[in-house]
């Protein structure tokens, strides 16, 4: 059975009860968004991609650099960039995690998996929009991009708040897919108030759905070193401009 014909919202959402809630802080955590083998099957497909790339920025220019070329750089190599990477999370914005840019890669002609392109057809598809555009009372959305998000030890996404003008980005999500996450073990996906204070915090729960809309101040707090796992998850933003045009 293919992931397309599975991949389904919970019959048991409801829809309006989440968008009073939704309202009162732009910002919702729902619990068991997928029925439960789909989610299980994303899980383990991530679990064993070869194809994850770290993303990072690097003299203050975003960059993706495949995994394996990391492993021939010489142990000095090493030892600088990340002793460059430390310095500049320091100082202010960065991000080190790794990543399958599932809508880039549609949009630039590659092949991907039948199971992530199920995927970001489902992110993309009618039901799941027409639920987004009912949970925030907002019509402007027109589709979704797609991409998968691995945290491992000493991951981070530091404090931002998702604004770029000009890119139509509405609503940040997240869809969790690691089970028996711990909060001691990092990676929260962690909201910020005007004074720096952190004004909520959701653990990345199996299975679970966190939007919110942008901008809101926000990051993902280092996963530990003794987290027992990687944090997985789909993220993207629900977008008001023009969807791409995809090869099929």
């Amino acid at each position: 059975m293919s992931l397309a014909s599975s991949l389904t919202l919970n019959d048991d959402l409801d829809v309006r009860v989440l968008a009073e809630a939704f309202a009162q802080d732009g910002r919702l955590h729902i619990p068991g968004i997928l029925e439960a083998g789909a989610a299980q099957r994303l899980h383990s497909a991530l679990s064993v991609d070869p194809d994850w790339v770290l993303a990072t920025l690097t003299g203050g220019e975003a960059a993706d650099i495949p995994l394996g070329d990391i492993n021939y750089w010489s142990p000095q190599r090493q030892t600088a960039f990340a002793e460059a990477t430390a310095r500049d999370a320091a100082a202010g914005f960065h991000f080190m995690f790794d990543s399958l840019r599932l809508t880039a890669l549609l949009k630039s002609g590659q092949r991907i998996a039948p199971l992530y392109r199920d995927l970001h057809d489902f992110l993309n598809g009618p039901a799941f929009l027409a639920f987004a555009r009912a949970l925030t009372r907002d019509g402007r959305i027109r589709h979704a991009d797609v991409q998968a998000t691995r945290f491992r030890p000493g991951h981070y996404l530091n404090a931002h708040d998702d604004d770029r003008p000009g890119v139509g980005r509405l609503y940040a999500y997240v869809l969790n897919l690691t089970p028996d996450w711990r909060a001691d073990f990092g990676g929260l996906l962690t909201f910020l108030d005007d004074a720096g204070h952190v004004s909520g915090a959701w653990t990345p729960t199996f299975n679970a759905l966190n939007i919110f809309r942008v901008p809101q101040e926000h990051a993902v707090s280092p996963v530990a070193r003794f987290a027992a796992g990687h944090r997985l998850s789909i993220t993207g933003w629900l977008r008001q401009d023009d969807p791409p045009i995809l090869p099929h």
